[in-house]
C-alpha cells in the first residue's frame, strides 16, 4: 500500500505547454483523498511552484532546489537541508562573473534570484505565472555575502560553446559541489543534496518504510528518488536510463501519465 507519493514537476505533472491537465490534477487530488501523501519533488525554488498547485490542499510537504531543502509548508518547519556555504558560492559566482560571458541566478531562502533584469525576464517569458515570484538583483555575489545566505541550488545559463566550455573548465578546478548539465545552463547544488536524499529523510522523518513509497519522474535528477522508494514509476517521456531502472514506465507527461500511474497502480480498487 502506497502512503506516500514523490512526485517531480517539470516533464512529469507538467506537460510540454508548462500546465498540469485537469485529469493530472484530479488524480493528484484523488490520491490524497485516498490517503496517499502526494509530495512535489521539484528542482524549482519553493515560492516558484507551478501555480496551478500553490492553493491547492492536496500537499503538506515539499522537496525543493533538486533535495537541498524539504519544507512543511503548514508550520514552515524545515525538514532537511543541505546548502552550498555563502562564502563558497559568493565566491564562484565572482569568478564567473570577472571571466565568462554567463547569466547568473540562484535558490536562496526558498526564493529563485536572477541578476539580471534581461534574465528574469527571459524566465518569465518560459515559464510565465509560474516565475511571478522570481526576484532581481544586482550584483548576486555581493548579495549573497552581504546576508550571509548559504545557497540551495545555482544556475548559470550560458548561449556559446566558449561560454560552456570556460564553465566546464572553471569548474573542473573545484569540486565543491554537484553539477547537471542540460543543453544551455548548468545546476549546482551541495554534494548532500538529492532528492533521493531528501525523500528518504521526509521518510524517516513521517516514519513510513521503503516499500510504502512511490516516485515519478523523467530526469536524470529524478533517479536518487528510485534508492529511497518501494515503487518506481518513469514518464513515458524519460531518459532512456530512468526507464530501465524504474519498475513500471507510464504515458508521456502530454498524454497524463502521471493518472495512470495513480489510478492504475496506486489506487486499483478506485480505478
Amino acid at each position: 500500500m502506497i502512503k506516500l507519493l514523490a512526485i517531480d514537476m517539470d516533464g512529469t505533472c507538467l506537460n510540454d505547454k508548462k500546465l498540469i491537465s485537469d485529469v493530472t490534477m484530479q488524480a493528484l487530488l484523488e490520491a490524497s483523498e485516498a490517503g496517499i501523501m502526494v509530495v512535489p519533488t521539484t528542482g524549482r525554488a519553493l515560492t516558484c511552484l507551478p501555480h496551478q498547485i500553490q492553493d491547492q490542499a492536496f500537499y503538506r510537504y515539499v522537496i525543493s532546489s533538486n533535495g537541498a531543502v524539504v519544507t512543511d509548508t503548514l508550520t514552515g518547519e524545515t525538514i532537511y537541508e543541505a546548502k552550498i556555504p555563502y562564502r563558497k558560492a559568493a565566491d564562484f559566482l565572482r569568478q564567473c562573473d570577472d571571466n565568462i560571458k554567463v547569466g547568473i541566478s540562484a535558490h536562496v531562502n526558498h526564493k529563485f534570484i536572477l541578476q539580471g533584469h534581461w534574465l528574469r525576464m527571459l524566465g518569465r517569458l518560459g515559464y510565465g505565472k509560474d516565475a511571478e515570484y522570481s526576484e532581481y538583483s544586482g550584483n548576486l555575489a555581493e548579495r549573497i555575502e552581504k546576508e550571509k545566505s548559504d545557497v540551495e541550488e545555482i544556475q548559470l545559463f550560458y548561449f556559446s560553446d566558449t561560454a560552456e566550455q570556460q564553465l566546464k573548465e572553471l569548474l573542473s578546478k573545484d569540486d565543491f559541489c554537484l553539477k547537471a548539465f542540460s543543453a544551455h545552463y548548468v545546476e549546482m547544488y551541495d554534494r548532500k543534496a538529492s532528492k533521493g536524499k531528501a525523500l528518504a529523510a521526509l521518510a524517516e522523518y513521517l516514519k513510513i518504510p521503503k516499500e510504502n513509497i512511490a516516485c515519478i519522474g523523467d530526469e536524470e535528477n529524478d533517479m536518487s528518488m528510485f534508492d529511497a522508494a518501494g515503487m518506481k514509476f518513469a514518464m513515458g517521456n524519460a531518459t532512456q536510463e530512468l526507464k530501465e531502472k524504474a519498475d513500471i514506465v507510464v504515458p508521456t507527461n502530454n498524454e497524463q501519465g502521471v493518472a495512470v500511474a495513480i489510478e492504475k497502480y496506486m489506487m486499483p480498487d478506485r480505478a
